[in-house]
Protein backbone atom coordinates (compact mmCIF):
# COMPACT_ATOMS: atom_id res chain seq x y z
CA UNK A 1 0.00 0.00 0.00
CA UNK A 2 3.06 2.65 1.01
CA UNK A 3 4.22 1.69 -2.94
CA UNK A 4 0.38 2.58 -4.23
CA UNK A 5 0.50 5.51 -2.23
CA UNK A 6 3.89 6.74 -3.45
CA UNK A 7 3.27 6.18 -7.16
CA UNK A 8 -0.52 7.69 -7.30
CA UNK A 9 0.72 10.63 -5.11
CA UNK A 10 -1.86 10.27 -2.05
CA UNK A 11 -1.68 9.04 1.65
CA UNK A 12 -2.21 5.66 2.91
CA UNK A 13 -5.88 6.14 4.30
CA UNK A 14 -6.90 7.25 0.65
CA UNK A 15 -5.28 3.71 -0.80
CA UNK A 16 -7.17 2.27 1.82
CA UNK A 17 -10.68 4.04 0.58
CA UNK A 18 -10.14 2.81 -2.95
CA UNK A 19 -9.38 -0.84 -2.21
CA UNK A 20 -12.09 -1.47 0.24
CA UNK A 21 -14.54 0.91 -1.75
CA UNK A 22 -15.29 3.08 0.88
CA UNK A 23 -16.41 6.96 -0.29
CA UNK A 24 -14.88 10.22 0.30
CA UNK A 25 -12.21 10.14 -2.92
CA UNK A 26 -12.94 11.99 -5.82
CA UNK A 27 -12.89 10.19 -9.11
CA UNK A 28 -9.53 11.63 -10.15
CA UNK A 29 -8.17 10.82 -7.54
CA UNK A 30 -9.51 7.01 -7.56
CA UNK A 31 -7.92 6.78 -11.34
CA UNK A 32 -4.58 7.32 -10.15
CA UNK A 33 -4.92 5.38 -7.13
CA UNK A 34 -6.27 2.53 -10.14
CA UNK A 35 -3.82 2.72 -12.39
CA UNK A 36 -0.72 2.61 -9.16
CA UNK A 37 -2.80 -0.35 -8.34
CA UNK A 38 -2.37 -1.96 -12.20
CA UNK A 39 1.21 -0.89 -12.62
CA UNK A 40 2.63 -2.34 -9.50
CA UNK A 41 0.33 -5.61 -9.38
CA UNK A 42 -0.84 -5.07 -5.99
CA UNK A 43 -3.47 -7.40 -4.18
CA UNK A 44 -5.35 -6.80 -1.03
CA UNK A 45 -3.86 -8.92 2.20
CA UNK A 46 -6.77 -10.96 3.01
CA UNK A 47 -5.10 -12.77 5.83
CA UNK A 48 -3.91 -8.89 7.32
CA UNK A 49 -7.70 -7.67 6.70
CA UNK A 50 -9.08 -10.49 8.93
CA UNK A 51 -7.19 -9.88 11.57
CA UNK A 52 -8.22 -6.42 11.85
CA UNK A 53 -11.77 -6.46 11.45
CA UNK A 54 -12.74 -10.53 12.32
CA UNK A 55 -14.38 -11.06 9.31
CA UNK A 56 -13.11 -13.39 6.58
CA UNK A 57 -16.15 -12.31 4.11
CA UNK A 58 -16.43 -15.66 2.94
CA UNK A 59 -19.72 -17.69 4.05
CA UNK A 60 -20.23 -21.45 3.59
CA UNK A 61 -22.56 -23.59 2.12
CA UNK A 62 -23.24 -27.55 2.58
CA UNK A 63 -25.22 -29.01 -0.30
CA UNK A 64 -26.68 -32.71 -0.69
CA UNK A 65 -25.05 -33.00 -3.86
CA UNK A 66 -23.72 -30.53 -6.37
CA UNK A 67 -24.65 -32.68 -8.84
CA UNK A 68 -27.90 -32.92 -8.05
CA UNK A 69 -30.16 -29.99 -10.72
CA UNK A 70 -32.62 -29.11 -7.91
CA UNK A 71 -29.28 -27.24 -5.90
CA UNK A 72 -28.22 -25.40 -9.29
CA UNK A 73 -30.19 -22.60 -8.73
CA UNK A 74 -30.01 -23.05 -5.08
CA UNK A 75 -26.56 -22.68 -4.98
CA UNK A 76 -26.21 -19.67 -7.72
CA UNK A 77 -29.15 -17.80 -5.64
CA UNK A 78 -26.89 -17.73 -2.66
CA UNK A 79 -23.93 -16.84 -4.51
CA UNK A 80 -25.18 -13.74 -5.81
CA UNK A 81 -26.66 -12.53 -2.63
CA UNK A 82 -22.96 -13.31 -0.77
CA UNK A 83 -21.34 -11.21 -3.71
CA UNK A 84 -23.70 -8.28 -3.27
CA UNK A 85 -22.26 -8.31 0.22
CA UNK A 86 -18.17 -8.08 -0.48
CA UNK A 87 -18.37 -12.30 0.34
CA UNK A 88 -17.00 -15.08 -1.08
CA UNK A 89 -18.93 -18.32 -1.41
CA UNK A 90 -17.45 -21.73 -0.67
CA UNK A 91 -19.33 -24.66 -0.53
CA UNK A 92 -19.56 -28.62 -0.69
CA UNK A 93 -21.41 -31.95 -1.14
CA UNK A 94 -22.48 -33.90 2.58
CA UNK A 95 -23.30 -36.96 -0.30
CA UNK A 96 -26.00 -37.65 2.06
CA UNK A 97 -23.75 -38.40 5.06
CA UNK A 98 -24.30 -37.16 8.30
CA UNK A 99 -20.67 -37.59 9.32
CA UNK A 100 -19.83 -36.05 6.32
CA UNK A 101 -21.69 -33.29 6.76
CA UNK A 102 -20.07 -32.81 10.19
CA UNK A 103 -16.82 -32.55 8.37
CA UNK A 104 -17.20 -30.09 5.97
CA UNK A 105 -19.20 -27.63 8.19
CA UNK A 106 -16.14 -28.10 10.48
CA UNK A 107 -13.78 -27.67 8.24
CA UNK A 108 -15.15 -24.37 6.72
CA UNK A 109 -15.76 -23.43 10.61
CA UNK A 110 -11.97 -23.96 10.96
CA UNK A 111 -11.32 -22.13 7.98
CA UNK A 112 -13.31 -18.84 9.43
CA UNK A 113 -16.25 -18.06 7.33
CA UNK A 114 -18.66 -15.76 8.56
CA UNK A 115 -21.32 -17.55 8.47
CA UNK A 116 -22.72 -21.31 7.10
CA UNK A 117 -25.88 -22.16 5.13
CA UNK A 118 -26.63 -25.91 5.72
CA UNK A 119 -29.21 -28.25 4.16
CA UNK A 120 -28.74 -31.17 6.76
CA UNK A 121 -28.04 -34.80 6.01
CA UNK A 122 -28.24 -36.02 9.28
CA UNK A 123 -30.84 -35.21 12.70
CA UNK A 124 -27.99 -33.91 15.20
CA UNK A 125 -26.89 -30.26 14.81
CA UNK A 126 -25.83 -29.88 18.00
CA UNK A 127 -21.95 -29.73 17.16
CA UNK A 128 -22.56 -26.52 15.65
CA UNK A 129 -23.62 -25.25 18.71
CA UNK A 130 -20.02 -23.77 19.97
CA UNK A 131 -19.51 -21.96 16.32
CA UNK A 132 -22.96 -20.32 16.67
CA UNK A 133 -22.15 -19.36 19.89
CA UNK A 134 -18.90 -17.99 18.64
CA UNK A 135 -20.48 -15.70 16.53
CA UNK A 136 -20.41 -18.12 13.33
CA UNK A 137 -24.29 -17.29 11.87
CA UNK A 138 -26.09 -20.46 10.82
CA UNK A 139 -29.38 -21.13 9.04
CA UNK A 140 -30.52 -24.18 7.31
CA UNK A 141 -32.30 -24.55 4.07
CA UNK A 142 -35.10 -27.47 2.66
CA UNK A 143 -35.02 -29.37 6.25
CA UNK A 144 -34.84 -27.87 9.95
CA UNK A 145 -31.41 -28.65 11.89
CA UNK A 146 -31.64 -31.16 14.52
CA UNK A 147 -31.37 -30.58 18.25
CA UNK A 148 -30.47 -26.97 18.25
CA UNK A 149 -32.91 -23.84 17.90
CA UNK A 150 -31.82 -21.97 14.49
CA UNK A 151 -33.05 -20.17 11.04
CA UNK A 152 -34.23 -22.53 8.92
CA UNK A 153 -36.01 -21.87 4.89
CA UNK A 154 -38.05 -24.62 3.61
CA UNK A 155 -40.70 -25.56 0.96
CA UNK A 156 -43.88 -26.83 2.00
CA UNK A 157 -43.51 -30.48 1.60
CA UNK A 158 -46.76 -31.39 3.18
CA UNK A 159 -48.62 -28.83 1.65
CA UNK A 160 -47.27 -29.40 -1.96
CA UNK A 161 -48.03 -32.96 -1.96
CA UNK A 162 -51.28 -32.96 -0.17
CA UNK A 163 -52.13 -30.89 -3.12
CA UNK A 164 -50.09 -33.01 -6.08
CA UNK A 165 -52.09 -36.29 -4.63
CA UNK A 166 -55.55 -34.42 -4.54
CA UNK A 167 -55.12 -33.60 -8.03
CA UNK A 168 -54.81 -37.18 -9.05
CA UNK A 169 -57.57 -37.92 -6.76
CA UNK A 170 -59.56 -35.43 -8.86
CA UNK A 171 -58.92 -37.04 -11.87
CA UNK A 172 -60.19 -39.97 -10.60
CA UNK A 173 -57.11 -42.02 -9.07
CA UNK A 174 -58.28 -44.35 -5.46
CA UNK A 175 -55.48 -46.38 -5.95
CA UNK A 176 -52.46 -43.95 -5.60
CA UNK A 177 -48.79 -44.80 -5.02
CA UNK A 178 -46.48 -42.93 -3.24
CA UNK A 179 -42.53 -43.47 -3.26
CA UNK A 180 -40.30 -41.43 -1.54
CA UNK A 181 -36.39 -40.78 -0.87
CA UNK A 182 -35.44 -42.23 3.24
CA UNK A 183 -37.34 -41.90 6.05
CA UNK A 184 -34.80 -40.34 8.45
CA UNK A 185 -34.90 -37.37 5.89
CA UNK A 186 -37.69 -34.52 7.11
CA UNK A 187 -38.81 -33.69 3.91
CA UNK A 188 -39.93 -37.25 2.88
CA UNK A 189 -41.32 -37.89 5.97
CA UNK A 190 -43.59 -34.63 5.32
CA UNK A 191 -44.24 -35.89 1.40
CA UNK A 192 -45.50 -39.04 2.91
CA UNK A 193 -47.59 -37.17 5.46
CA UNK A 194 -48.72 -35.04 2.89
CA UNK A 195 -50.01 -38.15 0.40
CA UNK A 196 -51.53 -39.26 3.69
CA UNK A 197 -53.84 -36.09 4.76
CA UNK A 198 -55.01 -36.21 0.61
CA UNK A 199 -56.03 -40.04 0.52
CA UNK A 200 -57.97 -38.86 4.21
CA UNK A 201 -59.68 -35.94 3.26
CA UNK A 202 -61.32 -37.93 0.21
CA UNK A 203 -62.22 -41.01 2.24
CA UNK A 204 -59.72 -43.16 0.58
CA UNK A 205 -58.17 -45.91 2.66
CA UNK A 206 -54.46 -46.29 2.14
CA UNK A 207 -52.77 -50.14 1.22
CA UNK A 208 -49.06 -50.35 2.88
CA UNK A 209 -48.33 -51.97 -0.13
CA UNK A 210 -48.86 -48.49 -1.69
CA UNK A 211 -46.14 -46.72 0.80
CA UNK A 212 -42.19 -47.25 -0.28
CA UNK A 213 -39.46 -45.04 1.28
CA UNK A 214 -35.85 -45.46 0.69
CA UNK A 215 -32.74 -44.33 -1.16
CA UNK A 216 -33.42 -43.18 -4.49
CA UNK A 217 -31.52 -45.20 -6.37
CA UNK A 218 -33.25 -46.60 -9.57
CA UNK A 219 -33.12 -49.84 -9.10
CA UNK A 220 -34.60 -49.41 -5.58
CA UNK A 221 -36.95 -47.01 -7.38
CA UNK A 222 -37.84 -49.60 -10.03
CA UNK A 223 -38.43 -52.25 -7.81
CA UNK A 224 -40.96 -50.60 -5.50
CA UNK A 225 -42.86 -49.33 -8.53
CA UNK A 226 -43.35 -53.01 -9.94
CA UNK A 227 -44.42 -53.88 -6.65
CA UNK A 228 -46.93 -51.25 -6.52
CA UNK A 229 -48.22 -52.35 -10.35
CA UNK A 230 -48.26 -56.55 -9.64
CA UNK A 231 -51.52 -57.84 -8.41
CA UNK A 232 -55.32 -58.02 -9.50
CA UNK A 233 -55.78 -54.52 -8.24
CA UNK A 234 -52.30 -52.34 -9.39
CA UNK A 235 -52.28 -48.52 -8.12
CA UNK A 236 -53.49 -46.21 -10.72
CA UNK A 237 -51.44 -43.48 -10.26
CA UNK A 238 -48.35 -42.21 -8.56
CA UNK A 239 -46.54 -39.42 -6.74
CA UNK A 240 -43.27 -39.61 -6.94
CA UNK A 241 -41.53 -37.55 -3.77
CA UNK A 242 -38.69 -36.20 -5.48
CA UNK A 243 -37.06 -35.32 -8.75
CA UNK A 244 -34.49 -38.23 -8.83
CA UNK A 245 -37.61 -40.58 -8.19
CA UNK A 246 -39.55 -38.87 -10.35
CA UNK A 247 -36.77 -39.41 -13.59
CA UNK A 248 -36.70 -43.27 -12.28
CA UNK A 249 -40.39 -43.47 -12.19
CA UNK A 250 -40.77 -41.72 -16.59
CA UNK A 251 -38.22 -44.34 -17.67
CA UNK A 252 -39.85 -47.16 -15.76
CA UNK A 253 -43.40 -46.42 -16.77
CA UNK A 254 -42.72 -45.65 -20.77
CA UNK A 255 -44.38 -47.67 -23.23
CA UNK A 256 -46.57 -49.43 -21.24
CA UNK A 257 -50.05 -50.52 -22.32
CA UNK A 258 -52.00 -48.84 -19.73
CA UNK A 259 -50.94 -45.42 -18.54
CA UNK A 260 -49.91 -44.85 -15.28
CA UNK A 261 -50.87 -41.46 -14.01
CA UNK A 262 -47.89 -39.73 -12.31
CA UNK A 263 -47.11 -36.17 -10.56
CA UNK A 264 -43.55 -35.78 -9.01
CA UNK A 265 -42.27 -32.87 -6.15
CA UNK A 266 -39.72 -30.83 -7.72
CA UNK A 267 -39.82 -29.98 -11.41
CA UNK A 268 -36.63 -31.93 -13.64
CA UNK A 269 -35.27 -31.33 -17.16
CA UNK A 270 -37.30 -31.43 -20.29
CA UNK A 271 -40.82 -32.06 -18.11
CA UNK A 272 -42.53 -29.69 -19.89
CA UNK A 273 -41.67 -31.06 -23.30
CA UNK A 274 -42.40 -34.68 -21.63
CA UNK A 275 -45.32 -33.67 -20.21
CA UNK A 276 -44.76 -34.17 -16.62
CA UNK A 277 -47.39 -32.65 -14.06
CA UNK A 278 -44.77 -31.97 -11.33
CA UNK A 279 -45.17 -29.60 -7.72
CA UNK A 280 -42.86 -27.25 -8.61
CA UNK A 281 -40.28 -25.72 -5.35
CA UNK A 282 -38.62 -22.49 -6.16
CA UNK A 283 -34.88 -23.33 -5.16
CA UNK A 284 -34.02 -20.09 -6.06
CA UNK A 285 -36.40 -18.20 -3.52
CA UNK A 286 -35.06 -21.18 -1.35
CA UNK A 287 -31.55 -19.91 -1.40
CA UNK A 288 -32.05 -16.11 -1.88
CA UNK A 289 -33.75 -16.16 1.30
CA UNK A 290 -31.45 -18.20 3.94
CA UNK A 291 -28.60 -16.12 2.53
CA UNK A 292 -30.37 -12.66 3.04
CA UNK A 293 -31.55 -13.89 6.56
CA UNK A 294 -27.64 -15.19 6.69
CA UNK A 295 -26.46 -11.88 6.20
CA UNK A 296 -29.07 -10.01 8.26
CA UNK A 297 -27.91 -11.99 10.98
CA UNK A 298 -24.33 -10.75 9.88
CA UNK A 299 -24.80 -7.21 9.95
CA UNK A 300 -26.06 -7.50 13.71
CA UNK A 301 -29.75 -7.92 13.47
CA UNK A 302 -31.23 -10.38 16.32
CA UNK A 303 -34.65 -11.88 16.16
CA UNK A 304 -35.47 -15.58 17.34
CA UNK A 305 -34.50 -18.33 15.11
CA UNK A 306 -37.47 -18.24 12.51
CA UNK A 307 -38.55 -21.10 10.62
CA UNK A 308 -39.73 -19.76 6.93
CA UNK A 309 -42.07 -21.86 4.93
CA UNK A 310 -42.14 -21.00 0.77
CA UNK A 311 -45.19 -22.10 -0.97
CA UNK A 312 -45.16 -24.78 -4.03
CA UNK A 313 -47.33 -24.74 -7.28
CA UNK A 314 -48.82 -27.46 -9.30
CA UNK A 315 -48.08 -27.56 -12.53
CA UNK A 316 -50.44 -29.71 -14.64
CA UNK A 317 -48.51 -30.85 -18.40
CA UNK A 318 -50.19 -34.24 -18.80
CA UNK A 319 -49.03 -37.05 -16.83
CA UNK A 320 -51.47 -36.08 -13.77
CA UNK A 321 -54.64 -35.83 -15.46
CA UNK A 322 -54.54 -38.91 -16.67
CA UNK A 323 -57.45 -41.06 -16.05
CA UNK A 324 -58.00 -44.27 -14.78
CA UNK A 325 -58.91 -47.19 -16.97
CA UNK A 326 -62.21 -48.07 -16.79
CA UNK A 327 -62.30 -51.20 -15.08
CA UNK A 328 -60.03 -49.55 -11.84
Amino acid sequence: MKDVAALAGVGLKTVSRVVNGEPGVTPDTERRVQEAIDSLGFRRNDSARVLRKGRTASVGLVLEDLADPFYGPLSRAVEEVARAHGALLINGSSAEDPDREQELALALCARRVDGLIVIPAGSDHRYLEPEIKAGVATVFVDRPAGGIDADVVMSDSFGGARAGVAHLIAHGHRRIGFIGDQPRIHTATERLRGYRAAMEDAGLAVDPSWESLGTTAPDRVREALAAMLAGPEPVTALFAGNNRVTVTAVRALAGRAHPVALVGFDDIELADLLGITVIAQDAAALGRTAAERLFRRLDGFEEPPARVVLDTRLIPRGSGETAPPATA
